[in-house]
């Protein structure tokens, strides 16, 4: 035999991605016993998340939306993927340079499991197994391989190698999946969710006027479709969490420690509140608002049992998977609508936006009010403390700014000559709206209809009918007034550091049918 047929080449491209989609596959199904802490892409997500910069965490929301989540997901299978090949292009029978960067890897990965809220060393079990498969595939693709006599050696071995190298692929992935799966259906809270029941609040909402929505233009409802809640979070993966695992602590500056079970809210008088939340990475003209009936349970009343200290100003609001948010105590206490919400539009929370409980407070952008998945109120000082987003560049207070919206028309759309009617929405929570101003163009401001207010926690619908007489390009621009006389403000400034600002203006083209 000569000695093509006894030499083995480096594994490989191929070989590396077979090697770590084993190792994934192996740590993603024996992650499943342990719980969501010991995932490994969860892991190595939420780790990839806490460290990437304030600003292109930014430019990643106004871009993508809630696809940020699938796009990150998606960007660390791609490196997972590169690391691997080229490690097994380094890896060959007398060099364990790949096996050196699979362990390197492994470590690291052990180190972000070890960073979640909750976690304990036991929840690096499944990556160090994980990261030993690993290892024993890209050894066992480095060695020789005999030939057999029936065909050239050195076609038999590079194809055999092959044919293993795609065999532990599919065995990967397949074991990978089965993970994924197993872990969901172990982990979820979606049945629980589906059967329970909402308390009956003993203040519901008032009514809801049909005159809130204006019938001579297509507008987003009143009240969204909870399928169509805007969401922006950090969590790659949606936290799980049972009624009956649910704790809420209140500590810190109190008279008294409380920690309340799910059960234990009964005792408080329930209620229902109709509140727009606006994230404050809304562009302008943006989407990333939207309006919900909430159920839930007056945080005055949750903290009054506690006794707030009155030296303390900032309430840090945790999250079950670690994120937290700074929200100003006298938001809580004002009288305005501050919720801890248990259900959205006469049904428990959806699982994405915060089940089994969360905070909603009217007025504030939701990274300083509206935490998801709430187990942890510290009553401290802004002074004495910082918030996620605080700590990466954003403003610790976060009131809400007056803003409007052009939904009709739309960007570029072409507009029949004739009676057309143009419309959108506004919106200054904790103030309310007073007038919106449209403006066609360079011409004068004129005053839109204005659907029925609510209240001043909600947005509200506006149209304009208009007369298209001249074909061409045209623009339309509009401003608000809140209910204090100050008026939307034309000076463009971005989201960052407490919200953007500026006029919204859409380009469409009026054309003879």
């Amino acid at each position: 035999m000569d000695s093509a047929s006894t030499s083995a080449p480096n594994v490989g491209l191929g070989g590396g991605i077979a090697a770590a989609a084993v190792s994934l596959g192996v740590a993603t199904l024996l992650a499943v016993p342990f719980g969501p802490r010991a995932d490994p892409l969860g892991a190595v997500g939420a780790a990839v998340v806490d460290l990437t910069p304030g600003v292109v965490k930014e430019w990643a929301i106004q871009l993508l939306g809630s696809a940020d989540k699938i796009f990150l997901a998606a960007a660390v299978l791609v490196v997972i993927a590169t690391v691997a090949a080229l490690a097994g292009t380094w890896e060959s029978p007398h060099r364990r340079v790949g096996s050196a960067i699979f362990c390197a890897a492994g470590a690291l990965g052990c180190a972000a499991v070890l960073t979640r809220t909750g976690a304990t060393a036991a929840d690096i079990v499944p990556i160090v197994a994980g990261t030993a498969a690993g290892v024993a595939v890209l050894r066992l693709l480095a060695r020789r391989w005999p030939a057999s006599p029936e065909d050239g050696a050195e076609v038999d071995s590079a194809r055999r190698r092959r044919l293993i190298t795609a065999g532990l692929l599919g065995v990967g992935a397949a074991t990978g999946l089965l993970g994924a799966v197993a872990g969901r259906l172990a982990n979820s809270v979606a049945a629980e969710r589906d059967s329970s029941a909402l308390p009956l609040p003993r203040v519901p909402a008032p009514p809801i006027p049909a005159g809130v929505q204006p019938h001579d233009v297509a507008l987003p409802r009143f009240v969204t479709d909870s399928s169509d809640f805007y969401r922006v979070d950090i969590a790659l993966s949606v936290p799980q969490l049972s009624r009956a695992d649910w704790r809420l602590r209140i500590h810190g500056m109190v008279d008294h420690e409380i920690t309340y079970s799910f059960a234990d809210l009964a005792r408080f008088e329930a209620v229902e509140k109709a509140i727009t939340l606006a994230c404050v990475s809304n562009p302008v003209g943006g989407d990333l608002i939207s309006t919900g009936l909430w159920t839930g349970y007056r945080l005055s009343d949750l903290l009054a049992a506690a006794g707030v200290s009155p030296d303390a100003d900032m309430l840090l609001s945790g999250s079950v998977d670690g994120f937290t948010v700074g929200t100003p105590v006298q938001a809580l206490t004002d009288g305005r609508d501050a919720l801890l919400a248990v259900g959205l539009n006469g049904a428990p929370l959806p699982v994405e936006h915060g089940y089994p409980a969360r905070l909603v407070v009217a007025g504030l952008y939701g990274y300083v009010s509206a935490t998801k998945w709430v187990t942890n109120l510290e009553l401290t000082r802004f002074d004495r403390a910082e918030a996620y987003w605080t700590r990466q560049g954003w403003a610790a207070r976060g009131p809400v700014k007056t803003q409007s919206r052009i939904d009709v028309p739309k960007a570029g759309q072409t507009v029949p000559v004739g009676s057309t009617t143009f419309g959108g929405v506004a919106w200054a929570q904790n103030r309310g709206v007073r007038a919106v101003e449209v403006r066609i163009d360079d011409g004068p401001w004129q005053p839109a209809r204005l659907g029925e207010a609510y209240s001043e926690q909600t947005w509200r619908l506006w149209s304009l009918p208009w007369q298209a007489e001249v074909p061409g390009r045209h623009t339309i621009t509009v401003r608000a007034t809140d209910t204090t006389g100050a008026v939307q403000t034309p000076d463009e400034t971005g989201t960052v550091p407490d919200g953007a600002t500026g006029w919204h203006s859409v380009n469409f083209t009026v054309a003879r049918p």
